[in-house]
């Protein structure tokens, strides 16, 4: 089979792929981003919870700290000039009982050491959310929500409008770098072989998978992988929230919080839950765990009007019981390919981060 040459190759087309491939496209690059799904970001960006995150749980001094930080004011200004729809809504972070709030404090202290200013809400201010059941809580005033499927339809234009493509349903079965040179072997409906001399895999979920069928890839430069699954609920008809509503973050993730689309519906989630099964179903007989969770700040939740939504999945490079990992971008000075650029565990706050992040891909191929 004779092999197509192209400049570069993004393997994953989701929001981090299409980042990436608008990034190496604006710096001139002649791009092809590979998706294996029907749709863009079908897999991972289009199942969170939509958030644009102002950068407070991270780690000072981490990628993710930083990019989040970055992404969100870039984000804001990127959804503004290209219409994409988005609202800085703000966020609560509640404290349910009084023994809580030291800990609130200490997500205060870590969102200052990110230099990211949360504002403590005295009892009259709290009555803005009436139906709220909080023994404190603190404001968030730059967190917000975005229409991830339309920016991820932006970030299609603009990678197209500068010469790229997307090529849907193209999943790549392995890779072998030699002198320099990648060759990707595609299947899916069209099988082909790739030669391209810069290629990035932002294959999320698949991206630890794919890096094993990487000939020329030394095997420790590859992280161990875990899957964290989190469901979601939505809540049928009206409800008296202006804002996000978030509890302290628990094991795994960062509670089951209360966001808000873009009609101002209203959904609950995400859960965690270690799986090993990329299978996204909802089982209602998670409710009554919901429904704990919830009334513990909003006491008059109806059950009733919880459905089952959603479910989406993180590829992370941490398992139970450790620490939560950083973002690996992984480049030529760390795996010693030149032209290659690994991207694992980007789970949240990638969505926000996503601008910051591509540039930081170009820069590594530079």
């Amino acid at each position: 089979m004779d092999s197509e040459q192209i400049d570069a190759v993004v393997i994953g087309g989701g929001v981090i792929g299409l980042s990436v491939g608008r990034a190496l496209a604006r710096a001139g690059h002649e791009v092809l981003v590979l998706e294996r799904h029907a749709h863009p970001g079908e897999e991972t960006s289009a199942r969170n919870s939509e958030v644009i995150h102002a950068g407070i749980y991270y780690s000072p001094g981490s990628l993710k700290a930083e990019l989040c930080r970055e992404g969100r004011d870039r984000l804001y200004d990127y959804c503004e000039r290209h219409g994409v729809a988005y609202s800085r809504c703000g966020k609560w972070l509640v404290a349910v009982s009084e023994d809580k709030i030291p800990a609130l404090e200490q997500l205060r202290c870590n969102a200052a050491n990110n230099d990211v200013t949360l504002n403590w809400l005295g009892a009259w201010e709290r009555q803005k959310e009436p139906a709220l059941k909080a023994a404190a809580a603190l404001e968030s005033p730059m967190s917000g929500i975005v229409d991830s499927h339309a920016y991820m339809q932006a970030l299609l234009g603009d990678l197209e409008a500068h010469g790229g493509w997307l090529v849907r349903r193209a999943p790549v079965e392995r890779i072998e770098s030699v002198q320099g040179r990648h060759w990707i072997q595609v299947g899916g409906d069209v099988p082909c072989e790739l030669s391209a001399g810069i290629v990035v895999n932002a294959g999320g979920l698949g991206a630890v998978a794919l890096a094993r069928r990487w000939q020329g890839l030394a095997p420790e430069a590859i992280p161990s992988q875990w899957f964290s699954k989190g469901h979601y609920f939505a809540y049928n008809g009206r409800h008296p929230f202006q804002r996000l509503i978030y509890p302290l973050p628990g094991a795994g993730g960062l509670g089951v919080h209360l966001t808000l689309d873009m009609a101002g519906q209203a959904r609950f989630g995400p859960d965690a839950h270690w799986v090993e099964a990329l299978e996204t179903a909802v089982p209602e007989s998670l409710a009554p765990s919901f429904v704990s969770a919830v009334q513990q700040w909003w006491p008059t939740l109806d059950p009733a009007r919880l459905t089952p939504a959603y479910a989406g999945i993180r590829p992370r490079i941490h398992g139970p019981g450790d620490a939560p990992a950083d973002f690996i971008i992984q480049g030529p000075e760390e795996h010693g390919l030149a032209g290659a650029v690994n991207l694992f565990g980007i789970e949240s706050p990638g969505l926000t981060a996503s601008l910051p992040l591509a540039d930081r891909v170009v820069n590594c191929l530079i």
